[in-house]
């Protein structure tokens, strides 16, 4: 065989070779074909071509057109693809990045569960939208509908190590946009490190911001659903200054200042987006879901700078976590203020008490049913004396019953400001404040309403059993029924032990400081309208409710005897004789102002 014999042997297998790559068809063409065989060969063995056959056929001949079309637009080639998902995993969390938007699809967290006894997912599936929006060659883009390409495998993270995935979008070898995903061994972060490659060619040049959507259906994971939907919400920190949409009914926004986070906050865990050069121009929302087990939706359009003469970067971070406290303030940004700990003197008093004295306690590692019981404790000791200064100001106020009682059969009931005169003469005759039982008393209030917030988010009793409550985090239920009066429909026993408890205090103040009329029984009707109110709350709560109430009454049992009535009544007698007690208090010249006033108002209306 000669050189030219082999040399168009050679041509003639390479334009053999080339043909068939060249001619090769489509997937979308082998489809159609499979479906024209299908109903050729139906109609071969005298089975009717079904209309379902048809309907095959036009559509693999539709998808021929509708495939060539859209890839000779912006991406085209990326908006066809098959979904691949790469798992990151740590001691803390289980992420899933899918390669369809190459965002995140769905978040687990390690060694949490639902309340139904399922692993805990922050969200799955399509519940989680994220990518950004711009205009290419005249087209709109949104990298959520696109697929990205990825080398990357599963990693798996532990100790101090690091590792990372990338995902890239192309439009052309030098023309994409990177996603890297990075994840240490210890936490609850995703870091993202969004790479954006010549894509400025292709934007125009008026637009100087690209906007990144990010919207999530979070579903239910506590027992009380309607609990749970109380206490979401989103939060943002804006100029640092961390707000929050509306816990109870449908918010919007538009943000007008530099936003460094924005968190899909649930009642007990949240996902929450930093940008470490803050989005602009933001537009949030949120709204409530009604029925089924979705909690809330919520929604964000943000912006970010973009430079059309060069490449940009973005570096963003996702926290996937519990809202505990600790937790929250350890990642810095002011995270823990997420947690609705009151306001004003309450979230004082939770942020600079009551928190640092739970977590000395929890030092110990003791149960929590223990460490409310000791939290509890050790708060009634220290607002002890002024327990003992209220019970005694109680004291004194029934050994003067009868002299009271004389003024008023003297005077009559129907002249009140005379009465109300004698009386406060014979208060500043013997020197005593007839609110002097109330005052102590109302200096106690911002705690018992502190731990009102406290407890209902407080993390580390999620799941936490005690006694007979299976989960201190959400009500006990000693039984249930058919709804009525809306969603009640169960029976608290803590609840019920808490309002016993109560009314048994109330009782013995009533019989201790001699209280008389309304007073008496509205001290009896709080606590079965808050045994309503608090019925369907946190097991949590009611059983410190339920141990303040017990601590006071044998706190009373205590003081009662260590305070002698006959020596108290000795002294007031005493004190009659004192020209000390002649000088008025503030409060008795002030009461003494009021009741002349109201005295003269009388006297010109009987004119």
């Amino acid at each position: 065989m000669d050189r030219n014999t082999l040399i168009g042997l050679v041509l003639m297998f390479a334009i053999i070779t080339g043909s068939f790559y060249l001619m090769k068809p489509s997937e979308s063409e082998i489809k159609q074909e499979q479906a024209r065989q299908e109903a050729k060969a139906q109609a071969a063995k005298g089975l009717p071509v079904t209309s379902d056959s048809i309907a095959k056929a036009k559509t693999a001949q539709t998808a021929v057109i509708a495939d060539s079309a859209e890839l000779k637009k912006p991406f085209g080639a990326s908006k066809f693809g098959t979904e691949k998902i790469i798992t990151l995993e740590n001691d803390a969390i289980i992420a899933k990045i899918s390669t369809k938007g190459g965002k995140v699809k769905s978040v687990e967290l390690k060694g949490e569960k639902n309340f139904n006894g399922k692993p805990l997912m922050l969200f799955e599936g399509e519940d989680n939208k994220f990518g950004f929006q711009f205009n290419a060659a005249g087209q709109n883009i949104s990298t959520n509908d696109l697929f990205f390409n990825t080398e990357s495998s599963d990693i798996q993270v532990s100790g101090e190590g690091k590792q990372s995935v990338k995902f890239k979008l192309n439009y052309s070898a030098d023309q994409y946009i990177e996603y890297v995903y990075s994840i240490a061994g210890k936490g609850y972060n995703v870091a993202l490190d969004v790479n954006t490659k010549g894509i400025q060619n292709l934007i125009p040049q008026s637009q100087k911001t690209l906007t990144l959507n990010w919207n999530t259906v979070l579903r239910q994971k506590e027992q009380n659903i309607e609990s749970e939907r109380q206490k979401s919400t989103l939060y943002y920190q804006e100029d640092n200054k961390v707000d929050h949409l509306s816990e109870s009914k449908d918010d919007d926004e538009a943000l007008e200042k530099k936003v460094q986070w924005i968190a899909f906050k649930q009642h007990y865990f949240s996902n929450i987006l930093n940008a470490k050069n803050g989005f602009v121009n933001a537009k949030i929302d949120v709204k409530h879901a009604t029925e089924g087990d979705v909690v809330k939706f919520y929604n964000t359009n943000a912006e970010l700078a973009f430079d059309n003469h060069k490449d940009n970067n973005y570096s963003l971070n996702f926290f996937f976590g519990p809202n505990q406290y600790n937790v929250l303030k350890a990642e810095g940004n002011d995270y823990q203020s997420i947690i609705n700990m009151g306001w004003g003197p309450m979230r004082w008093i939770n942020q600079w008490i009551t928190v640092p004295a739970f977590n000395f306690l929890d030092g110990f590692h003791m149960s929590y049913g223990i460490v409310i019981l000791l939290l509890t404790l050790l708060l009634k000791l220290v607002l002890s004396p002024m327990t003992y200064k209220s019970y005694v100001s109680m004291a004194k106020m029934r050994v003067l019953k009868p002299q009271l009682d004389e003024i008023k059969a003297k005077v009559g009931e129907d002249n009140q400001m005379l009465m109300q005169q004698e009386q406060m003469k014979l208060y500043k005759q013997v020197g005593v404040n007839p609110l002097g039982g109330c005052l102590p008393l109302v200096l106690q209030m911002p705690f018992t309403i502190a731990f009102f917030y406290f407890f209902p988010n407080l993390f580390e009793l999620r799941g936490q059993s005690f006694l007979f409550m299976k989960d201190m985090s959400t009500y006990d239920t000693l039984f249930t029924f058919a709804p009525i009066f809306g969603s009640f429909n169960h029976i608290s026993l803590m609840c019920i032990l808490m309002t016993l408890t109560t009314l048994l205090t109330t009782w013995y103040n009533n019989a201790t400081s001699g209280a008389t009329g309304q007073m008496k029984y509205m001290g009896y009707i709080m606590p079965l309208i808050f045994f309503f109110v608090l019925n369907s709350f946190p097991a949590g709560l009611n059983y410190y409710y339920f141990l303040s109430a017990l601590f006071t009454f044998l706190t009373q049992l205590v003081i009662r005897t260590m305070v002698n009535d006959d020596k108290i009544l000795a002294k007031l007698e005493e004190n009659k004789k004192n020209p000390k007690v002649e000088k008025k208090s503030s409060f008795q010249s002030k009461m003494e102002e009021m009741m002349r006033a109201q005295q003269q108002a009388q006297q010109n209306k009987n004119k």
